[in-house]
């Protein structure tokens, strides 16, 4: 069983900016070949980082406004949230351990700390 969680408006703020731990949105869209490229690595480092990090998708079509307050100009786009604030942001495919090593950072970080990946 997958340990993504799936964001709405209505639900952002409790997955996201509420979250206890760093967040990892994914904003993708089902048709996207990148986005399903993405997803096992995804998945994989959702397992890793239980309990110390969290992922989210977002997907653009059904949540326009989301993908509009993030600037997302492309898909797959990650956004990484810690502390209720956007803290790094990068479009396209990423190797897992490029996510990795932000994932560790992030969660053993203060959440002021601003990263970009990729």
């Amino acid at each position: 069983m997958s340990t993504i969680k799936h964001a709405s408006k209505a639900t952002f703020a409790r997955e996201v900016l509420q979250a206890s731990v760093p967040v990892l949105v994914d904003f993708y869209a089902d048709w996207c070949g990148p986005c399903r490229m993405l997803a096992p690595t995804l998945e994989g480092l959702s397992a890793e980082f239980a309990g110390r990090a969290k992922i989210v998708k977002v997907d653009v079509d059904a949540e326009p406004e989301l993908a509009s307050q993030f600037q997302v100009e492309s898909i797959p786009t990650l956004v990484f949230i810690a502390g209720g604030k956007l803290v790094g942001k990068t479009s396209g495919l990423v190797p897992a351990d490029g996510l990795r090593q932000v994932l560790n950072q992030l969660a053993s970080a203060s959440p002021n700390i601003t990263r970009r990946v990729g």
